[in-house]
């Protein structure tokens, strides 16, 4: 029955969930979007930058990949200039039919955007894109980020999931009861707009190792992989996220659990394996070099040298590694399957790195949509509805253990008085 609690030993056998996973069929592809730039630059490339993102996510809609998700980030000059991800977002959904808009993720701690900015954002962008949007929250890792909006790193955890769920309140109570935090205060106000999709849009979570898939999982939300790990790894994150969707760990922060894994791999593709890896490995090795470099190494901005410095150590100093998802159709598809198979729903093309030509990751995506997709498209909407109705019992017993913020009763509304007299607004004759 629902709301039973249901055991480990109890639990049912998937056919698209986790390591239940016995046929695959509900694999789902995105793209994503840090707009790194390596230097040098000139006064377009930034533009530049911008429109062949724009292009290849438009190209993307029409093969039928599912997914485009655009980073935040801020100061990391050459990694990532997408720091205003949800005026990008916007842009494609306007250009785009189908495929889903991601906020992979904002940045939610209110030092960055405060909840209420972001419940309008994500609104306004589900309403753009008529009900395509996701919403991944993130915390930033990097000094350059943290302390350049005077974040203490010891409490972004935290900080991220109470906006997060005072997010997911704002984008569904009329009004907004009001909110006394850690991270923020703020008093009571009806945020609009309501976002188009109900209660709201998917929410996800960052997650670079298996503590943050744990941390996905016990609040509902779809896990956002961004590292880069083999399918053994998947599937003992798979098999650890899904237990505790099932468990009762699980209890969600916003109004709907997102049960879902996404990890990224690198993408490019030709019918030449060796050319395939001449055209997309350092995009690939500079996106790893640059991500822990920002992280461990000291920086003086405005004056970075990411791409110098990778260039440097290629080589002996940065021998090349695995590269999973560089490689002919053929090896695509059979990665893509041993991910299926370990439990993951989605695979995130990581085609947009370093100095990766445009007309290259076009032609990957166009290779991509004749050879590839066919073997995951067919009857995938049909086992996704089957796993949604067999996490449906735990889903609801999930949100039966929310503690949910009181909604006002109209006398318990309170009245804001004006800001001025009335007779002010007007001109006198």
């Amino acid at each position: 029955m629902i709301g039973d609690k249901a055991t480990k030993t109890e639990q049912p056998h998937f056919t698209a969930v986790g390591s239940k996973q016995t046929q695959g069929g509900n694999m789902k592809f995105g793209m994503l979007y840090e707009l790194q730039l390596p230097k040098p630059w000139d006064e377009e490339a930034e533009l530049r930058l911008i429109e062949e993102a724009t292009e290849q996510i438009v190209l993307a809609d029409q093969i039928g990949v599912d997914h485009a998700w655009a980073v935040e980030h801020h100061f990391l000059e050459e990694y990532s200039h997408c720091s205003a991800s949800d005026v990008f977002l916007a842009s494609l959904a306007a250009k785009t039919e189908r495929i889903r808009i991601g906020l992979g993720i904002r940045q939610v701690i209110p030092n960055y955007n405060h909840p209420s900015r972001s419940a309008e954002t994500v609104a306004m962008l589900d309403l753009i894109s008529r009900g395509r949007a996701e919403f991944g929250i993130g915390e930033g890792a990097t000094r350059l980020e943290l302390r350049g909006y005077d974040i203490d790193a010891k409490r972004k955890r935290e900080l991220s999931l109470e906006a997060a769920e005072q997010i997911a309140n704002m984008m569904v109570m009329e009004p907004y009861p009001g909110f006394e935090g850690e991270g923020f205060s703020m008093p009571c106000r009806n945020v609009v707009p309501k976002p188009l999709q109900k209660p709201h849009p998917p929410m996800w979570i960052a997650c670079t190792n298996r503590s943050t898939i744990e941390v996905a999982a016990r609040n509902g939300l779809g896990a956002l992989a961004f590292s880069f790990v083999d399918p053994d790894e998947a599937k003992t994150w798979a098999d650890t996220y899904y237990d505790i969707i099932r468990s009762d760990e699980c209890v969600p922060i916003g109004h709907s659990v997102n049960a879902n894994l996404a990890m990224v791999a690198g993408f490019s593709l030709h019918r030449d394996a060796d050319e395939a890896m001449r055209r997309g490995i350092d995009g690939f090795q500079f996106f790893r070099y640059a991500v822990n470099a920002l992280v461990a190494n000291e920086t003086r901005p405005g004056r970075s040298n990411l791409w110098g410095e990778y260039e440097e150590l290629r080589g002996p100093e940065l021998p090349t590694i695995g590269a999973p998802g560089i490689g002919t159709p053929e090896d695509y598809t059979a990665l893509v399957k041993e991910f299926e198979s370990a439990g993951v729903d989605q695979v995130i093309f990581l085609q947009q790195g370093g100095k990766n030509e445009h007309k290259h990751i076009c032609e990957s995506l166009e290779l991509f949509g004749e050879e590839v997709l066919p073997h995951f498209a067919p009857y995938r909407d049909e086992r996704v509805a089957q796993k949604e109705l067999e996490l449906a019992p735990y889903i609801e017993a999930a949100l039966e253990r929310k503690q949910w913020m009181t909604p006002l009763t109209d006398g318990e509304i309170p009245i804001v008085p004006p800001s001025q007299a009335r007779e002010s607004f007007y001109v006198k004759s």
